[in-house]
């Protein structure tokens, strides 16, 4: 099994209020930004990861958001690159490249290209579609999403494996001369493909038997994905195992439990997944099918990943929003908190505290990855370090001894896909919902 390290790089200079106030991080005015604590923040983050790999993480991991202080990571590509150059050993793991958003694939492809060339092969690419407020940021049109990612993904595939110069003519990209100098220094960099609830990403994935990461869903919501992801596979003539599978879970230790829950807040409170954005930008016309906008409500009581609840749908459809007090808001995110760890959908505490909780998830959903999310809002440099090195000293030990235990092989072990299915052959079991009963989960 593989670790991960993965910050979203927030800036932590900002008063959560102001964000409470308006309901979400994407639209907040950057002039709030301050130039040296924004330096001061991005140091910070390339010094955690090289830490990470310190201690023993497999993997660094980083994402791109765009027009909002939850987020300042917004040329991945760019950090990817110090990176590369920065560690030694570590895989850098991007979870992902916005392709529909980014609208010149080819550049993409160059730019990946290098970054594997500099780390000698420790690419480990990620294609997302972005989120729909990328969509309003970067100006692209949410109904073309899908087919803009998959002829982006694909012209990036032939970049990397035909020689040129050809010509290339499609329906949202062209180009009279294609050939790039710089291919991968891999023969073909492993491919993650990081999402909430989508159906349709999954079965994609499957189909691609690129491994699927699991952005912190519930484990009940979480366990239907990876058997939809399964099935595909069993129709594609394989046997899905641990290899196609990885969760990222918000993971926060400190050394004491008062210590830590009070950093924790950072996830729902104003550094909080809770108001990444508003409904109508998180959800415009086009970019999401109607199955997926329906799991997203029923994810958890809480909403899903970026904060999307049943009462925010209805106010986004209404274009009314509560006008409450902020204690009222605070209340409230308080027990969303309190409520995403009571689902281990949020996990903080001591190392003892969290690893039987960690191997609960590892049992119930068999992931062959695992990455640790750090804590967002404010936490102090040294706080977000000594969370880094009680992972590294006291945590993943155990649970390297674990996974090999219940047999967690990740991707690089082995080859996503490679276990054949004879036609009329049942598929084994991919999760252990038996896992779940006790704990009383919603």
């Amino acid at each position: 099994m593989k670790f991960a390290y993965f910050t979203e790089r927030p800036y932590r200079h900002i008063d959560e209020d102001i964000v409470l106030k308006h309901k979400a991080f994407f639209g907040v005015s950057n002039k709030y930004y301050d130039r040296k604590k924004g330096a001061d923040d991005y140091n910070q983050f390339i010094d955690e990861y090289c830490l990470a790999e310190e201690v023993g993480f497999d993997g660094v991991a980083l994402n791109e958001h765009h027009g909002n202080p939850y987020c300042m990571g917004n040329v991945i590509t760019t950090e990817a690159a110090i990176l590369a150059r920065v560690t030694q050993t570590a895989k850098i793991i991007l979870v992902g490249s916005p392709l529909p958003v980014v609208k010149h694939p080819l550049r993409v492809a160059e730019e990946l290209a290098t970054i594997d060339t500099i780390s000698r092969g420790r690419l480990v690419s990620g294609w997302v579609r972005g989120a729909g407020s990328e969509q309003f940021f970067n100006n692209a049109n949410p109904a073309y999403n899908r087919e803009m990612f998959n002829e982006a993904h694909q012209f990036i595939l032939d970049c990397w494996t035909k020689d040129g110069p050809w010509r290339y003519e499609g329906k949202h990209f062209h180009y009279r001369h294609v050939n790039p100098w710089v291919k991968p220094y891999q023969e073909m960099p492993q491919q993650w493909i990081p999402g909430v609830l989508s159906p349709e990403t999954v079965q994609w994935a499957a189909r691609k038997r690129y491994p699927y990461l699991g952005l912190g869903s519930a484990l009940s919501a979480t366990c239907d994905l990876w058997d939809y992801y399964a099935d595909t596979a069993a129709e594609e003539g394989y046997q899905a195992g641990p290899e196609n599978f990885g969760y990222l879970v918000p993971l926060f230790v400190a050394d004491t439990e008062e210590k830590a829950q009070e950093i924790g807040r950072g996830y729902s409170f104003g550094g909080g997944q809770n108001g990444f954005s508003r409904p109508e930008y998180t959800l415009p016309p086009g970019y999401n099918s109607k199955g997926a906008i329906r799991a997203m409500a029923k994810a958890s009581p809480g909403g899903s990943w970026l904060g999307i609840s049943k009462e925010k749908l209805d106010a986004s459809r209404s274009g009314k929003w509560k006008d409450e007090s902020m204690d009222v808001v605070k209340e409230k995110l308080l027990a969303s908190y309190h409520r995403a760890q009571d689902n281990l959908q949020i996990i903080v505490g001591t190392p003892e505290q969290v690893i039987p909780k960690l191997k609960t998830i590892m049992r119930v959903i068999r992931p062959g990855s695992l990455t640790a999310f750090n804590v967002q809002g404010v936490c102090s440099d040294a706080d977000r370090n000594r969370s880094i090195e009680l992972l590294g000293k006291d945590v993943l030990p155990v649970l390297r001894e674990y996974a090999d235990s219940i047999g967690l092989t990740d991707s690089f072990e082995r080859e996503p896909g490679s276990v054949k299915l004879a036609p009329g052959t049942k598929r084994a079991p991919v999760v252990d919902r038996s896992g779940m009963e006790g704990l009383g989960l919603n």
